[in-house]
């Protein structure tokens, strides 16, 4: 049983070195055989028990060296710096799958692939994202700079719309696709150009994603 009840509820944007969907999200080996990514989560509404998090940003610069299930990965966290020392330990602990039941949401399934956990970042996260519109701006000074975009057809020149849903997914039931741009600094370096990038709403518990 999970001793703390946790609630988030807001946007995500990830970014990751995969073609435009993301073969890993159908369990399959990923495009480039490795995955590099970037992710930041916009907490709209949430709380680690009595610590409320409404308002505040947590991110994640990551890589693995194969699929991310067959383990060997690296993260660097990344927590807003407006963050009090509670909500900091709060979120640093959802975010490395503590008080989280298992397999319940991807800050759970990732914790269980990382070999190293480095030491946390606590920085200014700006970030600007439109999740039907598939646009979003990142930016930690020093650490990470990304952007996403519609992808758009090569003819025609317009945006092009397209849509994941995974009625049983652990981070989102539906997620709009896009692409992106990313660059990341420090021991984990990363550096993605038009490649997959989702856009999606979330509503996650301790239990999981709350559809």
């Amino acid at each position: 049983m999970v001793d703390v009840k946790w609630t988030i509820k807001g946007r995500e944007f990830i970014h990751c070195n995969c073609a435009y969907g993301c073969p890993c999200q159908y369990n399959a080996l990923p495009t480039q055989g490795n995955c590099r990514a970037i992710g930041v989560v916009e907490i709209e509404e949430g709380h680690h028990g009595d610590t409320r998090l409404d308002g505040l940003r947590c991110g994640m610069i990551v890589a693995w060296p194969g699929a991310i299930h067959e383990g060997g990965g690296e993260v660097v966290p990344i927590v807003d710096e407006r963050a009090s020392e509670e909500q900091r330990e709060a979120l640093l602990r959802i975010m490395s799958g503590q008080d989280t039941e298992p397999g319940a949401t991807f800050f759970q399934v990732f914790s269980t692939t990382f070999d190293k956990v480095h030491d946390p970042v606590f920085a200014p996260i700006e970030f600007e994202m439109d999740v039907d519109g598939r646009t979003a701006r990142i930016s930690v000074p020093g650490w990470m700079e990304a952007r996403g975009e519609p992808i758009v057809n090569p003819v025609t020149g317009t945006p092009h719309r397209a849509r994941l849903t995974l009625p049983d997914g652990f981070e989102y039931d539906t997620c709009e696709v896009g692409r992106g741009w990313a660059t990341a600094t420090g021991p984990v370096t990363v550096s993605l150009s038009d490649s997959h990038a989702h856009f999606a709403k979330l509503h996650m518990t301790e239990s999981g994603v709350v559809h």
